[in-house]
């Protein structure tokens, strides 16, 4: 186990902890990112999903992360990533020493598609590649293999936190479709986040969809406070669209002292969990 002034990190089973201790899990998603602007442009991955719940799944398939103390009386910064703009990476979700990764946005350049918390679509440019996604963040986007003899038609969608996008054939009359994100039940309810962006297409009646999670459907950008990729431009609308901004779920047995930001406060979860979900920036402390 490790300690620091801001934090008790703990990977053991069970713990005994000192009184000024609070146990903390989280689900932490940092905003997605923008598609790429083009008649076929590739799809903006979701962004970085993290959680410590037990039992749950972070992104890219990684298990919980490790049990995490908040010290009483000191206030934890809490930042909401916004989702990245046309071809732009979304920006950093945070809690405490907790960060995870905008996702990746589709590239204006030589069809590499942007690393990301999940990855960004690739392009069937013939050596173009899906951007990776960050190990325990988030999947790689789907790439778009070059089009036999009838060029680059479409392109591939953006990674999502709980699937990778799967690959197309760029002749394909239809972008990829963005990968899906990772549920949680911090609050008590189901909800699923960070999903990935649908690639786009030279075709008017393409019908990529968004992942699961906020991910953009063709035309459409990320759903806000998802972490969802926004869609790569498609034949009737060529602009990238952008991602959607994160969202930071916190849960303590605890009731917080304070906070600002304005957290929504959810209580009443089976084993006496209250959930502080920001939508925004802010802080709390216990």
């Amino acid at each position: 186990m490790s300690r620091s002034y801001l934090g008790y990190v703990s990977s053991q089973t069970t713990d005994l902890y000192p009184s000024n201790l609070v146990e903390v899990e989280y689900v932490v998603v940092a905003g997605g990112g923008g598609g790429q602007s083009s008649t076929q442009g590739n799809g903006g991955g979701a962004g970085g999903f993290r959680t410590n719940v037990t039992g749950a799944t972070s992104g890219g398939g990684a298990s919980a992360e490790a049990k995490y103390y908040a010290v009483k009386g000191t206030a934890y910064t809490v930042t909401v990533g916004g989702g990245g703009a046309a071809a732009t990476s979304g920006s950093v979700s945070v809690f405490g020493q907790i960060t995870s990764v905008g996702g990746g946005g589709g590239n204006t350049g030589a069809g590499f598609g942007s690393v990301g918390g999940s990855g960004a679509g690739g392009i069937g440019s013939g050596n173009g590649t899906e951007g990776a996604g960050i190990t325990g963040q988030g999947y790689a986007g789907g790439n778009a293999a070059a089009g036999a003899g009838t060029g680059n038609e479409s392109h591939g969608g953006g990674g999502g936190a709980g699937a990778a996008a799967a690959s197309i054939n760029a002749s394909s009359s239809t972008g990829g479709n963005g990968g899906n994100g990772q549920s949680t039940s911090i609050t008590g309810s189901s909800a699923t986040y960070a999903g990935g962006g649908a690639g786009g297409s030279r075709f008017a009646t393409s019908t990529a969809t968004g992942g699961t999670g906020g991910g953009g459907n063709a035309g459409s950008a990320g759903s806000t406070n998802t972490g969802g990729g926004g869609s790569g431009g498609h034949a009737t609308s060529t602009t990238g669209k952008a991602g959607g901004s994160g969202i930071v779920i916190i849960r303590s047995k605890s009731a917080a002292a304070s906070t600002t930001g304005s957290p929504t406060v959810t209580t009443g979860i089976t084993g006496g969990w209250t959930a502080y979900t920001f939508t925004g920036n802010g802080s709390i402390t216990w």
